[in-house]
């Protein structure tokens, strides 16, 4: 129960990069007009503890039962709004999870909702295009198609929400096997199909950051903000990695097709993923503006400022 006097921001993904990093961000400002609730399914997880111990509300909720969700929000004035798709991987789920959310928020009188999304990219790629394979019967890339697609449901409900488009964020290269890997040679490889392509990432921390400054100004509701660090190519990221782990990185350019076929659970999505974003590096780094995104977050990490602090937790083998 918070009994601070300030406005309660109920946080979702809370043990989560996205969410963990907002509430960090909170916990950081020693001037927060803000107490966190942090929502998690299982409240007696070792991280949950963590959070209880620096004296954050820790709350039990499930994206699947909106009745636990409206519970969870009552009384908030916020709410940082994340899904996981790769928990299920069912742009179906995902968009249900969304409509769940934004159900709950308008049922508990959210006063300003930080939703987490991305593009649909349909808007670029019609589904019709046989540049790329249909997935799941109807997407492009199902996590961010579903995502995007779901925008409208909180406008629809009279949800007052910042949408808030994310980029690639750089722990994929630590927990999702994104980092380079040694080639036949030996020499470390980092494989993308985006040619000369630039792509948008950023540290997830600072996306917890820009939640935090977004909360605080509700000019903001009813906007969409899209954030990043930088926008590198491969060979800046293998450069960046190079320097970084004091050996070699290469950077390895393979065609679309190669990558869907690489056979790890969602290559078909993440070789779509990347296509679109090289096929329209214009629209999608050019939504990304990074003087924009270091006015919301001054602290903003580069690549290379990131990986001087994480370099060491990149698998390379």
């Amino acid at each position: 129960m918070n009994t601070s006097g300030k406005k309660v921001i109920a946080v979702m993904g809370a043990t989560g990069a996205q969410g963990g990093g907002l509430i960090r961000a909170i916990l950081a400002d020693k001037d927060s007009p803000f107490a966190v609730r942090a929502i998690t399914r299982d409240v007696n997880s070792e991280a949950a503890k963590a959070l209880a111990k620096q004296g954050v509300e820790v709350v039990a909720a499930n994206v699947d039962d909106v009745a636990s969700l409206e519970k969870a929000f009552a009384g908030a004035y916020g709410a940082f709004l994340v899904t996981f798709f790769w928990a299920h991987m069912s742009g179906e789920r995902e968009a249900t999870e969304a409509k769940n959310l934004a159900t709950a928020c308008k049922a508990a009188g959210i006063k300003h909702a930080v939703w987490s999304t991305l593009e649909d990219t349909r808007q670029w790629l019609p589904i019709t295009d046989a540049r790329m394979p249909v997935l799941q019967g109807k997407y492009n890339v199902p996590h961010f198609d579903a995502k995007g697609e779901a925008n409208a449901l909180f406008t629809q409900l009279g949800v007052p929400t910042t949408f808030l488009n994310t980029s690639f964020y750089w722990e994929n290269f630590i927990y999702f096997g994104a980092g380079p890997k040694p080639g036949p040679d030996g020499t470390l490889t980092l494989t993308l199909p985006m040619g000369d392509k630039k792509l948008p990432g950023i540290a997830s921390g600072d996306i917890g950051k820009a939640a935090n400054a977004i909360f605080k100004d509700a000019s903001m509701i009813g906007k969409t903000i899209s954030i990043a660090g930088e926008h590198l190519t491969g060979e800046q990221m293998a450069a960046a990695m190079s320097k970084a782990f004091g050996k070699p990185v290469r950077y390895q350019a393979v065609p679309p097709d190669v990558y869907r076929g690489f056979g790890f659970p969602g290559a078909d999505e993440m070789g779509n993923m990347y296509q679109i974003k090289a096929d329209f590096e214009a629209d999608y780094c050019g939504a990304r503006d990074l003087a924009a995104t270091r006015k919301l977050v001054p602290s903003l990490q580069t690549f290379e400022a990131w990986l001087s602090q994480n370099a060491s937790q990149i698998p390379l083998s």
